[in-house]
């Protein structure tokens, strides 16, 4: 469980052995690139590196969604994927730039035609005089005759309203220049007249038809176009590697971040093409991005993270901690052990689908996963998440036995669950310190964990100093609750006041004595936030208390209806359990979730990952093509 060790590597050599070099780096597949280009074009360069592949995804979406297909064409040898996708992208960009006129030539015929069919005459027969057209409201047309009749009664312009309808007037103005103080707009038709638009709506309307007959016919080849997705991959990918490196007459020069454990072999793929290499740990005003690499157990609290923010480089990886404490999280939250048996079950029933690896043909018929552009994997996103699957479950169903939660139903006294029921729920006092507890713990070990990433442990005594100061204020906060452990506030709060004079100290260690005097007292202003966030996994009670009353109500319910119908009653209560404990499961589940994230990546998150960075992007060939 940790961040990859990366090495910024360098090599230079004679432009002739550029490309062979870059196809074995392809292969190796364990670098990513720098971009040696003007900082203008250094977006553009990442953005292509990242996502060199949307272009082939676009296209093949663009053959699914044809109105009409072709039968799919199997043989291979009159199949040229690159020349398929250039004619997609063709026709796509035809069709588009077709309809757009399209849509253009009928708004201009929609807006000439009340003005009747005429045809545009020259200036120089106009006498330099120009036509302007108005789409007046009834309600205006006073105002519009007023402002023209004074500048017809000078001769230098005349006006007609040619028709009208049920809500305007269409009046034409014959002037050198556009009339001034027009209460309305002029009306833009453009220089063509009616025929001239009829007649060019037409022929934009074949193109269409015939750049559709076009898109048609490609489609045969939409299956094999798909299977080829990992080629063009491949080719783009390596296409957009060329225009990344430096390239000064007969030299050039590549960068690129590698793993420290593959810095031999590039050592001697170097060596053996006769290429310069050397290589370097980045320093600490560099940026590189991050790789974690994490066991199979805790892969899903990568995917966790990830979804929220990829860890800088310079901070840790916390995806087993987020693993452990999703999992308690969400068992808090849903607070029964009989829902947790049916999740048990429902994953039991799937467990063997989420083990097994997804097929290139099964891939090919999702359209999102065409879409996303994801190499076909070795590990599915279901195998990845088994672990985490089975510690939730487990997780839950302890929690709920400690509870005494069986679908709402506590146990009766006497028996072995009831001696397994070592928390109260009703017991406010009690939870809601378990739940403080819970978010102490998780805000010490967040500061402890931001504070062990410093190569300069002096650098990391302020979040020590916050983790000492939360312990502290746990530990008078338990000696407030009982007589017999007031000596605990004494403790508490000595702990509490060492650990903020460490952060008064140490938030700001390199600056000069005053300014960093200032700096620490003003980091001392995050004590409020430090309660808050504490305070913040109350929810985990409330949530659960909430679950366990809402099940509780529906047995209630159930039991109502069933004494008061002695018939159908029985129906009607059983109807009433099954909606109300799905109703109340999807409830727990949904906040289970979501909360359960939440204080991952809003309170853990907040005291430690200081930094966001970016995930680590290799240059390699995609595996799992169907011609492999």
């Amino acid at each position: 469980m940790s961040i990859v060790p990366l090495h910024r590597a360098t090599f230079v050599g004679l432009a002739q052995d550029k490309e062979p070099l870059l196809d074995s780096l392809h292969d190796f597949g364990n670098l990513e690139i720098i971009p040696l280009t003007r900082e203008r074009d250094l977006d553009a360069a990442i953005k292509k590196r990242a996502a060199p592949t949307q272009c082939s995804r676009d296209a093949l979406k663009f053959l699914l969604a044809s109105p009409q297909r072709r039968r799919q064409s199997h043989d291979r040898t009159m199949f040229d994927a690159a020349q398929v996708e250039r004619q997609a992208r063709e026709l796509q960009s035809r069709i588009h730039d077709l309809e757009s006129e399209r849509d253009d030539l009928l708004e201009r015929i929609e807006g000439i035609k009340p003005f009747g069919d005429f045809s545009f005459a020259s200036l120089q027969q106009m006498g330099d005089f120009r036509l302007w057209f108005y789409v007046v409201p009834h309600s205006e047309l006073p105002k519009v005759a007023s402002a023209l009749d004074e500048q017809t009664s000078t001769g230098s312009a005349a006006w007609e309203a040619v028709t009208e309808d049920s809500r305007h007037s269409y009046v034409v103005v014959v002037s050198p220049e556009e009339p001034t103080d027009m209460p309305v707009p002029r009306q833009r038709i453009g220089a063509r007249s009616l025929k001239q638009l009829s007649q060019r709506l037409e022929e934009v309307e074949l193109a269409i038809e015939d750049a559709q007959a076009e898109r048609a016919y490609l489609t045969r080849w939409c299956l094999l176009f798909a299977r080829s997705l990992t080629q063009l991959d491949d080719a783009a990918a390596r296409s957009g590697a060329a225009e990344l490196t430096c390239d000064i007459d007969s030299l050039f020069a590549l960068k690129a971040w590698v793993p420290r454990e593959h810095i031999d072999e590039l050592a001697e793929l170097a060596e053996a093409r006769g290429i310069m290499f050397e290589h370097r740990p980045p320093t600490p005003n560099e940026d590189p991005p991050t790789l974690m690499r994490n066991e199979p157990r805790v892969e899903a609290g990568e995917d966790l993270v990830n979804f929220y923010m990829t860890p800088g480089y310079w901070t840790w990886d916390p995806s087993r901690t987020v693993t452990i404490s999703f999992a308690i999280f969400f068992a808090m939250i849903l607070a029964d052990a009989g829902y947790a048996f049916l999740l048990g079950l429902g994953l039991a029933s799937i467990w063997r689908k989420l083990g097994q690896p997804t097929t290139a043909e099964a891939r090919l018929t999702h359209a999102a996963d065409i879409e996303q552009g994801e190499p076909l994997p070795q590990r599915t996103t279901g195998q990845r998440f088994r672990p985490l699957l089975l510690l939730i479950v487990v997780f839950s169903f302890v929690y709920g036995v400690l509870v005494g939660s069986y679908f709402g139903i506590t146990p009766s006294s006497g028996s072995l669950l009831s001696k397994l029921n070592l928390l109260d729920m009703s017991n406010t006092r009690l939870m809601m310190g378990i739940s403080v507890l819970v978010g102490g713990v998780h805000v010490i070990l967040a500061n402890i964990m931001n504070a062990l990433r410093y190569d300069d442990w002096r650098d990391g005594l302020a979040s020590f100093g916050w983790a000492i100061a939360v312990a502290g204020g746990l530990v008078a906060g338990a000696g407030a609750t009982s007589d017999s452990l007031s000596a605990l506030k004494l403790v508490g709060a000595f702990a509490a006041v060492i650990g903020l004079v460490l952060v008064v100290g140490y938030t700001a260690r390199q600056e000069k004595p005053l300014r960093r005097l200032l700096a620490g007292m003003l980091g001392l202003t995050k004590v409020s936030a430090a309660f808050g966030d504490i305070l913040s996994y109350l929810r985990l009670f409330a949530l659960g208390l909430a679950s366990a009353s809402l099940a509780s109500a529906f047995n209630d319910m159930a039991a109502g209806i069933h004494g008061a119908l002695p018939r159908l009653g029985l129906l009607f209560a059983l109807l009433v359990l099954l909606f109300g404990h799905a109703l109340n499961m999807l409830l727990g589940v949904s906040s289970g979730v979501i909360h359960g994230l939440r204080l991952n990546v809003i309170e853990f998150f907040n005291w430690g990952l200081k930094d966001e960075g970016r995930r680590f992007t290799p240059f390699r060939r995609k595996e799992g093509s169907l011609w492999n």
